[in-house]
């Protein structure tokens, strides 16, 4: 595409702007430095932060210059936008913490070495923690009328709440965003602030203050919050948030997660959080509609997700993982990726002196298992064919299973037909 406006607005990442002709014009002049702001609330980000990181990443690839701003000093107030109830504060120790963890992975994302407009990465604590109470209100709240920050949606729907309220802490947060990007303008001639349409008041408090302050145009653009066809936020699972970082979200299960993204919302997601070409993901679709029990759209998702997160050795991984649960040869798999697979499926204890000596027959491993009822309907399952001992076919049901068949000297991987599966653990 021609311009990065008409891709983010194919992509179904445009919702608003400040004043959008102005800011077409502005773009086509020249490289634009841009920002967007990520407040170190966790110690990792999540798949919901990929939308604004992945559009300053866009931004990049057309030849503009991002900054991605870690909230040093924001996140110790919290931004109410979004939020029913008052945030936690964190000590100053979780938050240096939080930042420490989350700057590698906004690093991960931008290339901050290229010659012609590399990142940038900044800290607004840097500019702010030395502020003071006195200094903030004399030349930053005195350009701010209350009336205007009561009017936006992230207050107003706090204060109609008579038992949450919002506190003049969360309150002033959109003071500081503002703060930001005016003092981002002076110091690096930032024009352009995006995030999520939860942060446009946030944002047009920046571009008004900055109009003020310094008597320069400022452009606000905002993408719409990454959700399900049913409305509810995505990132969110039965089990918690999907995180970036491996050790809170295996790749694996970062994997399942997008590889069992909805038939409705699949087409989305690829739009816009894959960087695919619009040719290939209409491929994709036109796939999805003929034969969507394939499910090309969704590996084709998970697959570029997992690489652009993990890696591709931790693709690769992920895949042979995922194989696990439909038959796959257990060999060269690590025992990390089987117990993010032994976490899908039930799991009882063994006691290890039940596979010393002759060991136990595969009869009653079954039966203890939940596999089968009886050893009867056990018997009946081998002679069958229907049972797998770490995936390799048992027909014999004299069968004896000894501490030799342990995978990593612990677990033992039980199948009945195609998809029923347990997990005996040795303790």
């Amino acid at each position: 595409m021609s311009d990065i406006l008409a891709e983010l607005e194919w992509r179904g990442l445009y919702a608003d702007c400040t004043d959008r002709e102005a800011l077409a014009k502005r773009l086509a002049e020249g490289p634009t430095t841009l920002y967007c702001g990520f407040d170190p609330t966790a110690d990792s980000l999540h798949v919901g932060n990929l939308v604004p990181l992945f559009a300053l990443r866009r931004f990049q690839q057309y030849g503009h210059l991002p900054i991605a701003l870690a909230g040093g000093a924001t996140g110790m107030v919290g931004d109410p936008s979004g939020k029913s109830d008052e945030r936690n504060l964190l000590t100053p120790d979780q938050l240096q913490h939080n930042l420490d963890c989350i700057k590698p992975q906004l690093a991960r994302f931008l290339d901050f070495t290229g010659a012609q407009n590399p990142a940038r990465l900044v800290n607004n604590y840097d500019w702010t923690g030395a502020v003071t109470f006195l200094e903030f209100l004399r030349d930053i709240g005195k350009h701010i009328t209350v009336n205007s920050m009561i009017a936006k949606d992230s207050v107003r729907s706090r204060m109609e709440d008579r038992a949450t309220g919002i506190s003049f802490t969360e309150f002033s947060y959109m003071l500081l965003q503002g703060y930001d990007f005016q003092h981002l303008r002076k110091t690096f001639n930032c024009e352009l602030q995006i995030g999520a349409t939860d942060q446009w008041g946030n944002i047009t408090v920046g571009t008004e203050l900055t109009r003020k302050k310094l008597g320069a145009t400022v452009w606000g653009l905002v993408f719409p919050l990454l959700t399900k066809s049913d409305g509810s936020k995505y990132g969110k699972t039965a089990t918690g948030t999907v995180w970036l970082d491996a050790k809170k979200t295996s790749p694996y299960r970062f994997y399942q997660f997008f590889v069992n993204a909805d038939d409705a919302d699949v087409v989305k997601l690829l739009k816009t959080l894959t960087f695919l070409p619009q040719d290939e993901i209409t491929a994709l679709e036109k796939e999805l509609k003929a034969n969507p029990g394939a499910r090309a759209a969704q590996k084709a998702l998970a697959k570029e997700m997992t690489t652009l997160v993990h890696g591709p050795d931790a693709l690769a991984a992920a895949l042979k993982a995922s194989q696990i649960l439909f038959g796959g040869s257990l060999d060269g798999i690590t025992e990390e990726i089987f117990n993010d697979v032994a976490g899908e499926v039930p799991t009882k204890d063994l006691e290890k002196a039940k596979l010393e000596g002759a060991g136990s027959s595969i009869i009653d491993l079954l039966v203890h298992s939940g596999l089968a009822t009886s050893k009867g309907g056990a018997r009946k399952d081998l002679e069958a064919g229907g049972i797998y001992l770490n995936n390799v076919r048992v027909s014999d049901h004299t069968r004896s299973v000894t501490s030799a068949d342990l995978l990593f000297g612990k677990y033992l991987l039980l199948r009945k037909g195609k998809k029923s599966y347990a997990v005996l653990r040795v303790i």
